[in-house]
């Protein structure tokens, strides 16, 4: 089933600020929190929906990505959005700001069914690499090996639930008031809101269980990407701290320049240069493409600036829009030094009319009389 429109699924337009943004997200995430909604998949399907599209919205590269790209631009390269694969927690850590850090319905009704959740812990931070494409990789896709340095939990390392929080990496304050029972959240200053401390640690780990270890991740990047475009994996940045969940591994497409060939949005361009007497009687020629190498007829008379089309022979659009085409831009090659015979010939045809520009004349003539000089 196709994905909706992000700027739908909050409600906003496409021009809303951030501010109107966390509104229109906080709005919704409280109408379908599942505390609010116990036993109604569909309420937390669309909480997790709204919270996708927040993710993507509120960051502005994302955002701008998504613009020009549309869903195929903010996909992970492992195959999905990080906003896809969030528990309740998870989003809620990520976004606490929206929700002033905590969970709002522990605010709103007293603690209710949230009161007793569990803290995932804090995410762990997004790393960032740079990935440099040929103009083959981008228009077929590619699968590259990476080696990455992430924190990452060591080996030996568990953890327990914090004695101060009881796990949930909040203290809660409730006060009685002439309105009823108000409930106030703080984060856990032992736990610094990850809800766990170390039980064990072996020797050489820092006091949240990580350690620095060289990685080598498979990335699959889809064809139609373009320069500059930054791609997602979900959960292979650092680990977070304390056992909590991992950032994000973002990655930027870079695209390598091709010696034949040029990009020019899905369209593919090549410079033809063809010799003066080729253009004049006709030919045949083989020119590159993303595909291999093609042969082209060049009809008579062909102008230098002349622009040939290779239909459906450009990149494939990255949201499935078919694909581009090649264009090829014919240029009449003129030579800096030639013989005394070439030179004759050439102040013989000088003299023709025919080699005066005229469009309402047969050229047939002209024809005849290069194939006798050539």
């Amino acid at each position: 089933m196709a994905k909706r429109d992000y700027y739908e699924i909050l409600g906003v337009g496409k021009s809303a600020s951030k501010d109107e943004l966390k509104k229109a997200y906080r709005k919704i995430a409280i109408k379908y929190h599942p505390d609010k909604n116990p036993d109604n998949p569909d309420a937390e399907e669309k909480f997790k929906e709204a919270a996708e599209a927040y993710e993507v919205l509120n960051d502005e590269q994302k955002r701008q990505q998504y613009d020009r790209f549309g869903h195929e631009g903010v996909r992970g390269a492992g195959g999905g959005f990080s906003g896809g694969g969030m528990s309740m927690d998870d989003i809620f850590s990520q976004f606490g700001d929206v929700f002033g850090g905590h969970n709002p319905f522990e605010s709103f009704f007293g603690g209710g069914g949230g009161s007793g959740r569990r803290s995932s812990g804090r995410r762990g931070s997004n790393l960032r690499i740079k990935v440099k494409l040929t103009l083959d990789e981008i228009a077929h896709g590619a699968e590259k090996k990476i080696k990455v340095n992430r924190l990452v939990v060591a080996d030996g390392v568990s953890y327990k639930d914090c004695s101060t929080c009881g796990g949930t990496g909040q203290m809660r304050k409730v006060v009685n008031t002439m309105l009823g029972q108000m409930v106030s959240a703080s984060t856990c200053h032992t736990c610094n809101g990850s809800g766990k401390i170390i039980d064990k640690r072996p020797a050489g780990v820092d006091s949240s269980g990580l350690l620095q270890k060289e990685e080598i991740i498979d990335i699959k990047i889809p064809g139609g990407v373009g320069d500059g475009m930054q791609l997602s994996m979900s959960g292979k940045g650092n680990h977070g701290p304390n056992g909590g969940p991992a950032g994000d591994l973002l990655i930027l497409i870079e695209e390598k320049p091709d010696e034949l060939l040029k990009r020019d949005g899905n369209n593919v361009v090549y410079d033809l240069h063809l010799n003066f007497v080729d253009a004049v009687l006709g030919t045949s020629v083989e020119v590159p493409t993303i595909d291999g190498k093609v042969k082209i007829k060049i009809e008579p008379g062909t102008q230098s600036g002349r622009i040939l089309r290779l239909r459906g022979k450009g990149i494939q659009d990255i949201n499935g829009y078919g694909s581009g085409d090649q264009l090829i831009h014919v240029n009449i090659w003129t030579p800096k030094q030639i013989s005394v015979e070439e030179k004759n010939a050439l102040e013989k045809l000088r003299e023709s009319p025919n080699f005066v520009p005229n469009p309402g004349k047969n050229d047939r003539s002209f024809f005849d009389r290069m194939k006798e000089f050539f």
